[in-house]
């Protein structure tokens, strides 16, 4: 009997700890060759796990150490854009398929198919309470229905997920549910007066998840005033938002505030929005970057506004003919290109002289070819057959301080500057260059 009893010890112990692996199938398949796992912690992720895509094929590998949470599946570059998100809770096998098109699906995992069968059913009915308004629709019945409907698939999903991790997002994302019909104003306010009820901001399953993330970004940059409004007045009631972020998370961790602040940044950013980025940045991602010492987000954020459209191109200078010339200083042109080339690099030896041959057609537009090099003897034989062009060299090539302070990662790459010297395009070739200058 004792002998037994251990055998049964054991072989429960075996299933507790028995490593667990995410499978499943990626389409088209020839697109896909890995995937890497990190687990996500508050405001920061870490490697767990890689493995190869075959065919369209994968098993990842779970490491029997593996903690519950939310993990996030890596499957190509950059790795911030391409990526899906699943529960994993150590206690069962991950079965997916993933569609270039149509995204993730699961096949086995109670965890992730509750989540998303919720998500899909709680959002469905979302829409159609939208449609319902923007049609104008004042029938009492519909809207009833719809609401009844809405309160049901939360009941229900809260009660089903009760005992899992799903159950944390589930609990959170709890919709705005009126108890009566309202006008759409009325149901927009209260829409966002009531976006936060059921959020646990100090919840470390949500604040470990790009859930609760997404929610923050949606709150900030959608929750706005129904009438038309400039761009200024936007960007100001986006800031409001911002300021209401802050005050919810009061009592959360400064880690998880930096990489929140920052994704909004980031957003703000990308949208062209530089009053509200300069705003977040200025009003709370600065100060946290420092207390997190995250210096990375504050070089990155100097980058962004040293570059970005609008701004004044950083001066160049180079010598000609036993005198010194600085990009601040030129005059007499509608337009500048900067073109940061190298004598070694086969691409630039293609566009560069194209783009001198095009450019002979643009009497009013100057182009400063800026060499990334580590000598000058070849520098001076490939741009010698450059005349019409202004040249300066960097060496030093990527270590070079207007590699640097003009973030080049590859060559060639240009700036379309204005009279001004502002910066006014990033096109990604000497053909869209010629495709910019066409259309100013």
């Amino acid at each position: 009997m004792k002998k037994l009893l251990c055998v049964i010890t054991f072989l429960v112990s075996i299933q507790i700890t028995a490593q667990r692996t995410i499978s499943g199938t990626f389409s088209p398949a020839r697109d896909y060759k890995w995937l890497i796992a990190y687990q996500l912690r508050p405001g920061t992720q870490s490697y767990i796990a890689e493995t190869a895509v075959k065919n369209g094929l994968f098993n990842l590998k779970m490491p029997e150490k593996a903690l519950p949470g939310n993990y996030r599946l890596v499957y190509a570059l950059p790795q911030e854009k391409f990526y899906f998100d699943v529960i994993y809770n150590g206690k069962e096998d991950i079965t997916l398929a993933f569609d270039a098109t149509s995204g993730v699906s699961f096949f086995n995992s109670k965890e992730n198919i509750l989540f998303n069968t919720y998500i899909e059913e709680i959002t469905g009915l979302e829409q159609q309470m939208a449609d319902y308004y923007t049609s104008g629709n004042t029938d009492k019945a519909t809207f009833k229905t719809l609401t009844e409907q809405m309160q049901q698939v939360q009941d229900s999903y809260e009660n089903r997920s009760v005992g899992t991790l799903a159950n944390n997002f589930i609990m959170s994302n709890k919709p705005y549910i009126p108890k009566e019909i309202q006008s759409v104003d009325e149901y927009v306010n209260g829409r966002k007066t009531h976006y936060f009820d059921a959020m646990e901001f100090e919840n470390p399953i949500l604040q470990a998840s790009g859930f609760l993330t997404e929610k923050l970004l949606n709150y900030v940059f959608t929750a706005l005033p129904l009438q038309a409004m400039t761009d200024k007045e936007t960007q100001e009631a986006i800031n409001v938002n911002v300021d209401v972020i802050n005050e919810k998370l009061s009592n959360v961790g400064d880690t998880y505030k930096a990489h929140l602040f920052y994704s909004l940044w980031t957003q703000a950013a990308t949208s062209g929005y530089n009053l509200t980025s300069d705003y977040i940045y200025t009003s709370y991602l600065k100060k946290l970057a420092t207390t997190t010492d995250n210096k990375n987000i504050v070089d990155d954020i100097d980058i962004h506004n040293r570059l970005r459209l609008g701004a004044v191109a950083p001066n160049i200078k180079w010598e000609k003919d036993q005198s010194t010339y600085a990009l601040k200083e030129m005059e007499g042109a509608d337009n500048y290109i900067l073109a940061f080339w190298s004598s070694t690099c086969g691409h630039c030896l293609k566009e560069l002289p194209a783009l001198q041959e095009k450019l002979k057609n643009y009497t009013t537009v100057k182009v400063i070819a800026v060499g990334l090099e580590e000598d000058t003897k070849n520098w001076q034989k490939e741009s010698a057959k450059l005349p019409d062009l202004e040249h300066a060299i960097a060496l030093g090539k990527w270590e070079s301080d207007y590699a640097k302070t003009y973030n080049i990662l590859k060559t060639p790459t240009y700036f379309v500057l204005d009279k001004d010297k502002r910066i006014i395009a990033k096109p990604d070739n000497d053909k869209e260059v010629i495709e910019f200058l066409e259309r100013d």
